[in-house]
C-alpha cells in the first residue's frame, strides 16, 4: 500500500515567494510520482495548478472548518503581520504572529481528525505548530523538514526568540528531522541541541527540464559587447545584497562595460538601489523585480555569471536553476549548496575582493565560464527531486519501524 502523507506547508507556487514553495512543488511531485499519496495543507485558499496532490486549505468549508482566513504568508515578520493586523477589521485573526500560527494550528488540529493519512511532514516553522497539533490529535508520527533556521534568516544578529522556541519544540518533538543541508544539520546540533542521530540530510534538487536554456532577454545588451553579472533571490539580509552592490562597484572599477541585473523583491531593495546610486553605478544596475517562469528563464540565460552571496543559506535552489539553463554560478561558502557542488566558484561573502577576482576572470576567459558550465551542469543534474523523494521516503520507513519496535 502506498504511504500516505498529511504536508503542512505556508506557499506553493505560483504563490510562493522563494526557495520553500519551489522545494514543496519538486519534492511532492516526485513522491507522487514514485507511488506516494500527498495530500498539503496550506493556511488558506490559493489558485494553485498542479495535478499531482490534493489540497486542503485551512479556510475551506469542505473540511468542515469556518471564517478561517489566516494572515500567513511567506517569510511574514512580528513587525509585517502587526501592520497587517492593524488594517484589517476581522476579530477572527490573532493579535500578534505567533497568536495567528498557533490558530492555524488548531484548524490543523481539526484537519488531522477528518484525513487519511499515515504519517504528518511539516515545512518549517510557520507549520510547525500545525504540524504537532496534527500529531497530538491523530498519534501519527511526524517528520520536521527544516529549510531555514531563525539563525539563518537574521545573520546570526536579533533572533526572534518566539520563532526560535517553535522551531526548538518542533525539532524536539518530531519523531525524525530532515535538514536540507549538511550545514543546517550542524547549526540544529549546535542551536537547538538535537541529537545527530535524528536528522537526516536531504538535498534539495532542480527540475532540470524546466530551466533548459531558452534565448536571451539582454539581446540588444549583449549585442553591444556588454557583460551581465545576475542576482536572483529575495533582497533581503540572509541573500548578501549589500555585498553583491559593493562587489559590482569594484567589478565596475576594472570591466565598465558589465550589467548587474537583480531579480527579487524584499526588505532590502531600496538600501540596495540607495547604495547602487550612492556608489554612482545605478545606470549599471537593473531591477527586474520578482521573476518567475520563462522570464526568469530567460534572464538566467542571457547572464555570463550567477552570483549568490549569502551571509548564512541553509540551501540555495537559484544556483541549481542557473546550472541547468547553462549559466556558471558563484556562489558563498557559507551555503548548503557549496557542499553539494564542485563546478562552482566559491568565496566567502564577505571577501569582496575574492569575488571581484572570480567574477572578472569567468568574463574575460570563455573557455572558463563554458568549462564551468557543462561541469557544473552535470553537477546540478545529480541533484534530482527523484532522489530526495526517495531518501524521504526511507526515512519514513526508518519511523515506521522505530514506532513498532
Amino acid at each position: 500500500m502506498p504511504v500516505k502523507v498529511l504536508m503542512f506547508g505556508w506557499e506553493f507556487p505560483p504563490h510562493n515567494s522563494g526557495g520553500l514553495g519551489t522545494a514543496c512543488f519538486g519534492l511532492t511531485r516526485a513522491m507522487a510520482e514514485a507511488g506516494t499519496d500527498v495530500t498539503f495543507v496550506l493556511p488558506k485558499k490559493v489558485t494553485v495548478d498542479s495535478s499531482h496532490l490534493r489540497f486542503v486549505f485551512a479556510n475551506q468549508s469542505s473540511i468542515r472548518i469556518r471564517n478561517v482566513h489566516a494572515l500567513l504568508y511567506p517569510y511574514i515578520t512580528s513587525e509585517q503581520y502587526a501592520d497587517e493586523r492593524r488594517t484589517s477589521t476581522d476579530a477572527v485573526y490573532g493579535l500578534t504572529l505567533r497568536e495567528e500560527v498557533h490558530r492555524y494550528a488548531r484548524k490543523a488540529k481539526e484537519i488531522a481528525l477528518t484525513e487519511d493519512f499515515d504519517i504528518i511532514h511539516a515545512h518549517d516553522w510557520l507549520a510547525v505548530p500545525a504540524g504537532l497539533a496534527a500529531k497530538q490529535a491523530s498519534g501519527k508520527p511526524l517528520v520536521v523538514h527544516i529549510h531555514a533556521t531563525e539563525f539563518d534568516r537574521t545573520g546570526g544578529n536579533g533572533v526572534n526568540s518566539d520563532v526560535y522556541e517553535i522551531e526548538r519544540s518542533g525539532v524536539h518533538q518530531a519523531d525524525h528531522v530532515v535538514a536540507v543541508s549538511g550545514r543546517t544539520k550542524e547549526m540544529l546540533v549546535k542551536h537547538y541541541g538535537v541529537p545527530e542521530e535524528k536528522i537526516s540530510v536531504v538535498h534539495n534538487g532542480v527540475l532540470k527540464e524546466e530551466f533548459l536554456p531558452v534565448p536571451s532577454s539582454f539581446n540588444e545588451i549583449k549585442a553591444a559587447g556588454n557583460k551581465i553579472v545576475l542576482f536572483v533571490g529575495r533582497i533581503t539580509l540572509q541573500k548578501g545584497p549589500d555585498y553583491f552592490v559593493r562587489t559590482a562597484r569594484r567589478v565596475l572599477d576594472l570591466r565598465p562595460n558589465t550589467f548587474f541585473v537583480v531579480s527579487g523583491s524584499g526588505d532590502m531593495e531600496r538600501q540596495m538601489m540607495r547604495e547602487a546610486a550612492d556608489a554612482g553605478i545605478g545606470h549599471r544596475m537593473l531591477f527586474a523585480g520578482f521573476l518567475r517562469g520563462a522570464e526568469l528563464k530567460s534572464v538566467y540565460a542571457s547572464a555570463d555569471l550567477y552570483v549568490m552571496p549569502s551571509v548564512s543559506e541553509p540551501f540555495g535552489i537559484t544556483p541549481l536553476e542557473s546550472l541547468a539553463a547553462g549559466t556558471p554560478v558563484l556562489i558563498s561558502k557559507q551555503s548548503g549548496v557549496s557542499e553539494a557542488l564542485t563546478h562552482a566558484l566559491k568565496a566567502d561573502f564577505w571577501d569582496v575582493e575574492d569575488m571581484t577576482d572570480k567574477i572578472v576572470s569567468v568574463l574575460d576567459h570563455s573557455s572558463l565560464k563554458e568549462s564551468l558550465s557543462e561541469n557544473g551542469r552535470r553537477d546540478a543534474g545529480r541533484l534530482d527531486w527523484a532522489s530526495a523523494a526517495r531518501k524521504c521516503l526511507d526515512i519514513y520507513a526508518q519511523v515506521f519501524a522505530q514506532k513498532s519496535a
